[in-house]
């Protein structure tokens, strides 16, 4: 047995394909599929089932896959002690986002760059999926890090995650939209769906500002534009909607946030968006219509493994990407939710970030 089969074995699971686990791998597919079967011959069971569409594990082969990943990450153990004798940091970082997530208020692709120039020997590798099935692949330790959209108040078991986003969901709509003649300004002044840093005017052009305030039960029987199922905002949406009494009318969905805006400025329904949407809203003409409390919230959260990445080059990668994203600001208690567990933020990592990044001590949810 060979550690090559099992790094082609692992591959070919996470990638649930023969052809791109060959690419992943950068070695021709019949390679990684000779490997395989020699694999198989030797351990005489079928890890693999290839009848499907897609690659799936066999019971053996389920059986097999911790073992495989514990040889590896035993190897890449040995390989980053002594690296560490010679100060040099390699390795594997895997990050997945949620479909708009890196915007310039969330610089990702800088923090990337800055950890590439500065670790050129780790490898980086960025995928945007649903925030369920990230969530869930930072759990089983298929991604080392996520910034996906949360929909409960405390993580899975097994997950830690530090908000970096909370703010209350508003609707975009069209000027002509049923919505605006049916809203009253809010009682606040519109204070309390300003993002964090803007200025004290009003009016659709201020970033967060609305322009009034609905029930959100306004949204009955309208249709709706939302992100997809399996995303953080779309489920605070569903639940939000089936405790005021009504579900949901979604017409369109899409991962994009600037095409939902789209499509709300051609009147075809509402979209439901963080309220600093209005900055976007605002630049395609359309208002925002903020809810009465209680308001549901979009939320974004960076999450790891509790326990901490396997690798160094990914605790090294986490403390860096935790001193750039900001920290939200709390939002007032809701006494309808349950209060989140939390815990002091654990040490990961022996590097430290550039002292123009680093933050002062914060508290972190916890899902252990």
């Amino acid at each position: 047995m060979e550690l090559r089969q099992l790094r082609y074995f692992l591959t070919v699971v996470e990638e649930a394909n023969f052809t791109r686990a060959a690419a992943a791998l950068h070695v021709a597919q019949p390679g990684v599929s000779a490997q395989i079967r020699q694999l198989e011959r030797e351990l005489g069971q079928r890890l693999l089932d290839r009848s499907g569409r897609s690659v799936t594990v066999t019971e053996a082969g389920a059986a097999v896959l911790p073992y495989a990943r514990a040889a590896l990450a035993a190897v890449d153990g040995i390989r980053q002690t002594a690296d560490e004798f010679t100060g040099l940091l390699r390795g594997r970082v895997t990050i997945g986002l949620v479909s708009g997530a890196a915007t310039h208020e969330y610089d990702v692709a800088s923090v990337l760059a800055d950890f590439h120039d500065a670790h050129p020997h780790v490898e980086m590798a960025l995928t945007e999926d649903t925030s369920d099935r990230m969530l869930a692949a930072v759990r089983e330790g298929r991604l080392d890090i996520a910034l996906a959209g949360l929909a409960d108040d405390t993580p899975p078991q097994g997950v830690s995650w530090q908000v970096v986003v909370d703010e209350p969901l508003a609707a975009l709509v069209a000027p002509d939209d049923p919505l605006v003649a049916r809203a009253v300004p809010p009682p606040d002044g519109g204070g309390g769906s300003r993002s964090r840093g803007e200025g004290e005017g009003r009016g659709s052009g201020d970033v967060g500002t609305p322009d009034g305030v609905v029930p959100l039960t306004a949204l009955a029987d309208r249709p709706l534009i939302s992100l997809p199922r399996g995303t953080g905002l779309r489920a605070v949406l569903e639940r939000a909607c089936t405790r005021a009494g009504f579900t949901p009318q979604v017409a369109f969905e899409a991962a994009s946030p600037q095409l939902l805006v789209q499509l709300a400025a051609r009147g075809l329904g509402a979209a439901v968006f963080p309220a600093p949407g209005a900055r976007i809203a605002a630049a395609r003409g359309l208002r925002v219509i903020g809810f009465e409390e209680p308001c549901p919230r979009g939320r974004i959260g960076l999450a790891w493994r509790t326990d901490g990445p396997a690798g160094p080059a990914a605790r090294a990668f986490l403390t860096r990407l935790r001193a750039a994203l900001p920290v939200h600001a709390e939002a007032p208690p809701d006494p309808s939710r349950p209060a989140a567990r939390v815990r002091a933020v654990p040490h990961l990592v022996s590097e430290s970030p550039p002292p123009s990044t680093r933050l002062p001590d914060h508290r972190e949810h916890s899902g252990s």
